[in-house]
Protein backbone atom coordinates (compact mmCIF):
# COMPACT_ATOMS: atom_id res chain seq x y z
CA UNK A 1 0.00 0.00 0.00
CA UNK A 2 2.87 2.60 0.80
CA UNK A 3 4.73 1.76 -2.21
CA UNK A 4 1.40 2.25 -4.35
CA UNK A 5 0.75 5.39 -2.52
CA UNK A 6 3.96 6.81 -3.00
CA UNK A 7 3.89 5.94 -6.82
CA UNK A 8 0.70 7.09 -7.25
CA UNK A 9 2.28 10.76 -5.25
CA UNK A 10 5.46 10.66 -7.47
CA UNK A 11 3.30 10.29 -10.85
CA UNK A 12 1.58 13.42 -11.00
CA UNK A 13 4.68 15.68 -8.96
CA UNK A 14 6.49 14.30 -12.20
CA UNK A 15 4.23 14.95 -14.64
CA UNK A 16 4.31 18.60 -12.79
CA UNK A 17 7.66 19.12 -13.08
CA UNK A 18 7.92 17.99 -17.04
CA UNK A 19 4.77 20.31 -17.48
CA UNK A 20 7.23 23.56 -15.84
CA UNK A 21 10.15 22.61 -17.69
CA UNK A 22 8.05 22.65 -21.25
CA UNK A 23 6.95 26.08 -20.49
CA UNK A 24 9.96 27.49 -19.43
CA UNK A 25 11.64 26.15 -23.33
CA UNK A 26 12.97 29.41 -24.91
CA UNK A 27 10.26 29.76 -27.88
CA UNK A 28 11.83 30.45 -31.39
CA UNK A 29 11.28 33.30 -33.50
CA UNK A 30 10.04 32.72 -37.04
CA UNK A 31 12.56 34.39 -39.55
CA UNK A 32 10.58 36.39 -42.23
CA UNK A 33 13.68 37.02 -44.76
CA UNK A 34 11.13 37.69 -47.19
CA UNK A 35 8.92 40.39 -45.69
CA UNK A 36 12.05 42.35 -44.58
CA UNK A 37 13.34 42.20 -48.23
CA UNK A 38 10.16 43.49 -49.86
CA UNK A 39 9.98 46.41 -47.09
CA UNK A 40 13.21 47.62 -47.48
CA UNK A 41 12.93 47.35 -51.42
CA UNK A 42 9.85 49.52 -50.85
CA UNK A 43 11.22 51.94 -48.64
CA UNK A 44 14.07 52.41 -51.50
CA UNK A 45 11.74 53.03 -54.25
CA UNK A 46 9.52 55.60 -51.27
CA UNK A 47 13.08 57.74 -50.77
CA UNK A 48 13.83 57.79 -54.30
CA UNK A 49 10.37 59.28 -55.04
CA UNK A 50 10.63 61.78 -52.44
CA UNK A 51 13.96 62.77 -53.52
CA UNK A 52 13.00 62.92 -57.14
CA UNK A 53 10.52 65.70 -55.61
CA UNK A 54 12.78 67.91 -53.77
CA UNK A 55 15.47 67.73 -56.48
CA UNK A 56 13.65 67.52 -59.80
CA UNK A 57 13.69 71.45 -61.02
CA UNK A 58 10.62 70.23 -63.18
CA UNK A 59 8.06 70.66 -60.15
CA UNK A 60 8.66 74.32 -59.82
CA UNK A 61 8.18 74.53 -56.09
CA UNK A 62 8.58 78.23 -55.79
CA UNK A 63 6.00 78.65 -58.56
CA UNK A 64 3.82 75.70 -56.30
CA UNK A 65 4.29 77.95 -53.09
CA UNK A 66 3.08 81.25 -55.11
CA UNK A 67 -0.17 80.43 -56.08
CA UNK A 68 -1.14 77.79 -53.41
CA UNK A 69 -2.63 80.54 -51.20
CA UNK A 70 -3.08 82.92 -54.23
CA UNK A 71 -6.72 84.27 -53.95
CA UNK A 72 -8.11 83.35 -57.69
CA UNK A 73 -7.03 79.58 -56.31
CA UNK A 74 -8.96 80.53 -52.87
CA UNK A 75 -11.82 81.62 -54.43
CA UNK A 76 -11.92 78.87 -57.22
CA UNK A 77 -11.45 76.52 -54.16
CA UNK A 78 -14.60 77.87 -52.39
CA UNK A 79 -16.65 77.30 -55.70
CA UNK A 80 -15.36 73.52 -55.51
CA UNK A 81 -16.58 73.54 -51.85
CA UNK A 82 -19.98 75.54 -52.39
CA UNK A 83 -20.96 73.00 -55.27
CA UNK A 84 -19.71 70.02 -53.28
CA UNK A 85 -22.09 70.97 -50.21
CA UNK A 86 -24.77 71.69 -52.29
CA UNK A 87 -24.69 68.61 -54.23
CA UNK A 88 -24.00 66.92 -51.31
CA UNK A 89 -27.42 68.05 -49.48
CA UNK A 90 -30.08 68.28 -51.96
CA UNK A 91 -28.47 65.00 -53.68
CA UNK A 92 -28.90 63.39 -50.19
CA UNK A 93 -32.48 65.12 -49.37
CA UNK A 94 -33.55 63.72 -52.82
CA UNK A 95 -32.12 59.95 -52.52
CA UNK A 96 -33.67 59.56 -49.33
CA UNK A 97 -37.16 59.74 -50.88
CA UNK A 98 -35.97 58.10 -53.81
CA UNK A 99 -35.11 55.12 -51.66
CA UNK A 100 -38.43 55.07 -49.48
CA UNK A 101 -40.58 54.91 -53.24
CA UNK A 102 -38.08 51.76 -53.86
CA UNK A 103 -39.09 50.38 -50.10
CA UNK A 104 -42.80 51.99 -50.13
CA UNK A 105 -45.87 49.26 -51.36
CA UNK A 106 -47.03 51.80 -54.24
CA UNK A 107 -46.78 50.23 -57.22
CA UNK A 108 -46.56 53.84 -58.65
CA UNK A 109 -43.90 54.77 -56.76
CA UNK A 110 -41.72 52.04 -57.02
CA UNK A 111 -41.79 52.01 -60.89
CA UNK A 112 -41.00 56.05 -61.08
CA UNK A 113 -38.29 55.47 -58.29
CA UNK A 114 -36.69 52.52 -60.42
CA UNK A 115 -37.02 54.56 -63.32
CA UNK A 116 -35.54 57.80 -62.32
CA UNK A 117 -32.28 55.77 -60.80
CA UNK A 118 -31.86 54.28 -63.95
CA UNK A 119 -31.82 57.38 -65.95
CA UNK A 120 -29.66 58.71 -64.12
CA UNK A 121 -27.08 56.02 -63.23
CA UNK A 122 -27.46 55.30 -67.33
CA UNK A 123 -26.68 58.97 -68.54
CA UNK A 124 -22.75 60.03 -68.30
CA UNK A 125 -22.51 63.33 -66.07
CA UNK A 126 -20.77 65.63 -68.15
CA UNK A 127 -24.05 65.21 -70.66
CA UNK A 128 -26.45 65.91 -67.81
CA UNK A 129 -24.39 68.87 -67.21
CA UNK A 130 -24.26 70.21 -70.35
CA UNK A 131 -28.07 69.37 -70.70
CA UNK A 132 -29.21 71.50 -67.81
CA UNK A 133 -26.56 74.32 -68.55
CA UNK A 134 -28.54 74.58 -72.28
CA UNK A 135 -31.57 74.29 -70.87
CA UNK A 136 -32.74 77.56 -72.21
CA UNK A 137 -32.80 76.04 -75.81
CA UNK A 138 -35.27 73.50 -74.98
CA UNK A 139 -37.84 76.27 -72.39
CA UNK A 140 -37.13 79.49 -73.06
CA UNK A 141 -39.61 79.98 -69.88
CA UNK A 142 -41.36 78.64 -67.21
CA UNK A 143 -44.49 78.88 -65.44
CA UNK A 144 -46.03 77.85 -62.41
CA UNK A 145 -50.49 77.33 -62.95
CA UNK A 146 -52.92 74.76 -63.39
CA UNK A 147 -51.55 71.60 -64.66
CA UNK A 148 -52.01 71.39 -68.41
CA UNK A 149 -53.97 74.42 -68.23
CA UNK A 150 -53.01 78.48 -67.67
CA UNK A 151 -49.86 79.86 -66.03
CA UNK A 152 -50.16 82.25 -63.39
CA UNK A 153 -46.51 83.20 -62.91
CA UNK A 154 -43.76 82.68 -66.09
CA UNK A 155 -40.30 83.95 -65.78
CA UNK A 156 -37.42 83.62 -68.19
CA UNK A 157 -34.74 80.32 -67.87
CA UNK A 158 -31.80 82.26 -68.53
CA UNK A 159 -32.28 84.84 -65.39
CA UNK A 160 -33.36 82.40 -63.38
CA UNK A 161 -30.72 79.20 -63.95
CA UNK A 162 -27.05 80.55 -63.78
CA UNK A 163 -24.33 78.22 -64.66
CA UNK A 164 -23.59 78.13 -61.02
CA UNK A 165 -27.16 77.16 -60.70
CA UNK A 166 -26.88 74.38 -63.30
CA UNK A 167 -23.75 72.80 -62.19
CA UNK A 168 -25.71 72.39 -59.13
CA UNK A 169 -28.91 70.80 -60.16
CA UNK A 170 -26.78 68.63 -62.38
CA UNK A 171 -24.55 67.42 -59.69
CA UNK A 172 -27.46 66.83 -57.25
CA UNK A 173 -29.61 65.17 -59.79
CA UNK A 174 -26.89 62.83 -60.27
CA UNK A 175 -25.87 62.10 -57.22
CA UNK A 176 -29.48 61.27 -55.77
CA UNK A 177 -29.64 58.12 -57.88
CA UNK A 178 -26.35 56.67 -56.48
CA UNK A 179 -27.35 58.08 -52.77
CA UNK A 180 -31.15 56.17 -53.16
CA UNK A 181 -29.49 52.72 -53.71
CA UNK A 182 -26.92 53.55 -50.67
CA UNK A 183 -29.69 54.71 -48.56
CA UNK A 184 -31.80 51.80 -49.37
CA UNK A 185 -29.26 49.47 -48.99
CA UNK A 186 -28.54 50.26 -45.40
CA UNK A 187 -32.26 49.80 -44.54
CA UNK A 188 -32.94 46.43 -45.79
CA UNK A 189 -29.51 45.41 -44.08
CA UNK A 190 -30.59 45.69 -40.86
CA UNK A 191 -32.41 42.39 -39.50
CA UNK A 192 -35.78 42.40 -40.47
CA UNK A 193 -36.65 40.76 -36.62
CA UNK A 194 -35.72 44.04 -35.16
CA UNK A 195 -38.52 46.18 -36.87
CA UNK A 196 -40.93 42.88 -35.78
CA UNK A 197 -39.57 43.12 -32.13
CA UNK A 198 -40.10 47.20 -32.13
CA UNK A 199 -44.07 46.51 -33.56
CA UNK A 200 -44.75 43.84 -30.96
CA UNK A 201 -44.01 46.76 -28.51
CA UNK A 202 -46.11 48.70 -29.76
CA UNK A 203 -43.88 51.72 -30.89
CA UNK A 204 -45.17 53.93 -33.82
CA UNK A 205 -43.51 53.37 -37.04
CA UNK A 206 -41.15 56.66 -36.20
CA UNK A 207 -39.87 55.96 -32.85
CA UNK A 208 -39.29 52.63 -34.98
CA UNK A 209 -37.23 53.93 -37.99
CA UNK A 210 -35.56 56.73 -36.20
CA UNK A 211 -34.79 54.62 -32.79
CA UNK A 212 -33.73 51.14 -34.16
CA UNK A 213 -34.01 51.12 -37.89
CA UNK A 214 -32.09 54.21 -38.65
CA UNK A 215 -29.25 54.11 -36.57
CA UNK A 216 -28.17 50.60 -37.28
CA UNK A 217 -28.61 51.17 -41.19
CA UNK A 218 -26.41 54.21 -40.71
CA UNK A 219 -23.44 52.03 -39.99
CA UNK A 220 -24.04 50.68 -43.55
CA UNK A 221 -25.04 53.80 -45.58
CA UNK A 222 -21.90 55.85 -43.86
CA UNK A 223 -18.93 54.44 -45.61
CA UNK A 224 -20.42 54.65 -48.94
CA UNK A 225 -22.30 57.69 -49.10
CA UNK A 226 -18.80 59.10 -47.48
CA UNK A 227 -17.11 57.59 -50.77
CA UNK A 228 -19.82 59.02 -52.81
CA UNK A 229 -19.14 62.55 -51.52
CA UNK A 230 -15.47 62.16 -52.00
CA UNK A 231 -16.34 61.55 -55.79
CA UNK A 232 -18.52 64.22 -55.91
CA UNK A 233 -15.78 66.55 -54.56
CA UNK A 234 -13.31 65.49 -56.94
CA UNK A 235 -15.84 65.16 -59.92
CA UNK A 236 -16.82 69.05 -59.92
CA UNK A 237 -13.94 69.56 -61.77
CA UNK A 238 -15.67 68.41 -64.72
CA UNK A 239 -18.15 71.55 -64.41
CA UNK A 240 -14.89 73.31 -66.00
CA UNK A 241 -16.64 72.68 -69.36
CA UNK A 242 -19.27 74.88 -68.08
CA UNK A 243 -16.66 77.65 -67.87
CA UNK A 244 -17.22 77.61 -64.35
CA UNK A 245 -14.29 79.08 -61.87
CA UNK A 246 -14.14 76.33 -60.13
CA UNK A 247 -10.75 74.85 -58.64
CA UNK A 248 -9.42 73.06 -61.85
CA UNK A 249 -11.04 75.44 -64.07
CA UNK A 250 -8.77 78.03 -62.42
CA UNK A 251 -5.65 76.57 -62.48
CA UNK A 252 -6.07 75.87 -66.28
CA UNK A 253 -6.53 79.71 -66.57
CA UNK A 254 -3.52 80.71 -64.83
CA UNK A 255 -1.13 77.70 -66.75
CA UNK A 256 -2.61 78.66 -69.71
CA UNK A 257 -1.04 82.06 -68.92
CA UNK A 258 1.82 81.81 -67.72
CA UNK A 259 2.43 78.09 -69.05
CA UNK A 260 3.70 76.62 -65.33
CA UNK A 261 1.26 73.32 -66.04
CA UNK A 262 2.68 70.50 -63.43
CA UNK A 263 3.31 73.33 -60.31
CA UNK A 264 -0.23 74.37 -60.82
CA UNK A 265 -1.30 71.13 -61.64
CA UNK A 266 0.10 70.21 -58.16
CA UNK A 267 -1.78 72.72 -56.52
CA UNK A 268 -4.88 71.57 -57.41
CA UNK A 269 -3.83 67.65 -56.80
CA UNK A 270 -2.51 68.86 -52.88
CA UNK A 271 -5.60 70.70 -52.15
CA UNK A 272 -7.89 68.03 -53.36
CA UNK A 273 -5.82 65.77 -50.94
CA UNK A 274 -6.04 68.58 -48.15
CA UNK A 275 -9.82 68.22 -48.44
CA UNK A 276 -10.22 64.37 -48.92
CA UNK A 277 -8.86 63.80 -45.63
CA UNK A 278 -10.56 65.99 -44.09
CA UNK A 279 -13.87 64.51 -45.06
CA UNK A 280 -12.02 61.12 -44.69
CA UNK A 281 -11.13 62.35 -40.68
CA UNK A 282 -14.80 63.26 -40.81
CA UNK A 283 -15.95 59.41 -41.67
CA UNK A 284 -13.91 58.48 -38.76
CA UNK A 285 -15.81 59.73 -36.17
CA UNK A 286 -19.23 59.51 -37.73
CA UNK A 287 -18.49 55.67 -38.03
CA UNK A 288 -17.24 55.56 -34.54
CA UNK A 289 -20.17 57.51 -33.28
CA UNK A 290 -22.60 55.18 -35.08
CA UNK A 291 -20.70 52.00 -33.71
CA UNK A 292 -21.88 52.73 -30.65
CA UNK A 293 -24.67 49.90 -30.45
CA UNK A 294 -22.59 47.30 -31.68
CA UNK A 295 -19.44 47.30 -30.01
CA UNK A 296 -18.70 47.33 -26.13
CA UNK A 297 -15.87 49.53 -26.66
CA UNK A 298 -15.33 52.39 -29.17
CA UNK A 299 -12.28 51.87 -31.05
CA UNK A 300 -9.11 54.55 -30.21
CA UNK A 301 -9.14 57.73 -31.84
CA UNK A 302 -5.46 58.28 -34.22
CA UNK A 303 -5.22 60.37 -30.88
CA UNK A 304 -5.28 58.03 -28.41
CA UNK A 305 -3.50 55.69 -30.09
CA UNK A 306 -0.55 58.47 -30.75
CA UNK A 307 -1.11 58.57 -26.57
CA UNK A 308 -0.57 55.04 -25.77
CA UNK A 309 2.29 54.71 -27.76
CA UNK A 310 4.03 57.40 -26.40
CA UNK A 311 2.73 56.16 -22.30
CA UNK A 312 3.94 52.87 -23.38
CA UNK A 313 7.23 54.36 -24.50
CA UNK A 314 7.77 55.94 -21.23
CA UNK A 315 6.70 53.45 -18.96
CA UNK A 316 9.47 51.01 -20.85
CA UNK A 317 12.27 53.68 -20.32
CA UNK A 318 11.65 53.54 -16.92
Amino acid sequence: MNTVAAVGAAGPAGARADAIDETALPIARRRHPWRWLVSAIALVLAAQFVHGLVTNPGWDWPTFVEYFTADAVLKALRVTVELTLYGTFFGFLLGIWLAIGRLSHNPVLQVLSWTYIWAFRSIPLIVQLLFWFNLAYLYRTFSLGVPFGPGFVSFDVNGVISGFGAAVIGLALHQAAYAAEIIRAGIISVDPGQVEAAKSLGLPWRRQFFTIVAPQAMRGIVPNAMNEVISLFKGTSIVSVMAIAELFYQVQVIFGRNGRVVPLLMVATVWYIVLTTILTVAQFYIERYFAKGSERELPPTPLQRLRGKITEIIGGRR
